[in-house]
């Protein structure tokens, strides 16, 4: 069986070729169809029956299954979920890549996805992108009040 980190080259340069005939749009469209085909039976259900704590049932999940390192933090006293990513296993591989560029705002697909499924049902989602270029990212999830 191949593992979903035998994929990330190939969603890397799928999102620059939809880039690249369709623009970022077209993109964005892919990205949403992801989110609602395949995160509504997931994330949306957990966060549904367990509010922030689903959050981190999900991603402790996800991340472990991807090999990440990360730390997480769900303090629902204070309306908080958190994560810092230290080690993020997609756009660490596609980091060690000479023969190719990676897409330029892979790490994006992210925000997209989640924002999607977080938006409606209430939460406020924050990325901070800045260290990408090192496979690291963190961000916060709260539930407006």
């Amino acid at each position: 069986m191949i593992s979903c980190t035998e994929f990330i080259p190939a969603y890397s340069e799928f999102f620059k070729f939809l880039h690249q005939k369709a623009g970022r749009k077209e993109v964005d469209r892919f990205w949403n169809y992801l989110s609602d085909t395949y995160l509504k039976d997931t994330l949306k259900r957990l966060i549904k029956q367990h509010g922030l704590r689903g959050c981190w049932l999900y991603w402790t999940q996800t991340l472990n299954e991807e090999a990440a390192e990360f730390v997480l933090v769900l303090d629902e006293d204070n309306n908080y979920f958190g994560w810092d990513m230290r080690k993020c296993p997609s756009k660490g591989r596609l980091l060690k890549y000479r023969h190719f560029t990676p897409y330029p705002d892979y790490c994006r697909h992210c925000d997209a996805l989640y924002n999607r499924v977080l938006k409606p049902l209430g939460y406020e989602y924050k990325i901070d992108f800045s260290r990408c270029d090192r496979a690291q990212c963190k961000g916060s999830i709260r539930k407006r009040v």
